[in-house]
């Protein structure tokens, strides 16, 4: 069976893109949740449930933060917080909106 070379390519990039997400969402997977008693968290006053906040808006939360890196995860990364993963469903004082 002979492939072109244009298939060939085509295959191992979309062979290599897949493995490059799997070791990205693997490595978000890994990464800890931050505690809400954490000195960093405190100072942005972060909870895990934006509706225990008396400081957020309603329909306000990390999912739908300009600073969260999880897409549409229940947790993912921040650029508050690196190495650490926020609740989707949490806040905290640097909430910005994400662009439409």
């Amino acid at each position: 069976m002979s492939i072109s070379r244009r298939t060939f390519l085509f295959q191992s990039a979309a062979v290599g893109s897949s493995v490059a997400l799997l070791s990205l969402s693997n490595a978000q997977a890994a990464a800890p949740m931050v505690s809400e008693s954490d000195p960093q968290a405190k100072a942005v006053n972060y909870v895990a449930d934006a509706k225990k906040s008396t400081k957020a808006k309603p329909g306000q939360a990390c999912s739908n933060c300009a600073l969260y890196q999880g897409g549409s995860a229940k947790a993912g990364g921040c650029a508050i917080f690196p190495g650490k993963q926020v609740a989707g469903s949490g806040w905290c004082s640097a909430w910005a909106k994400k662009p439409a």
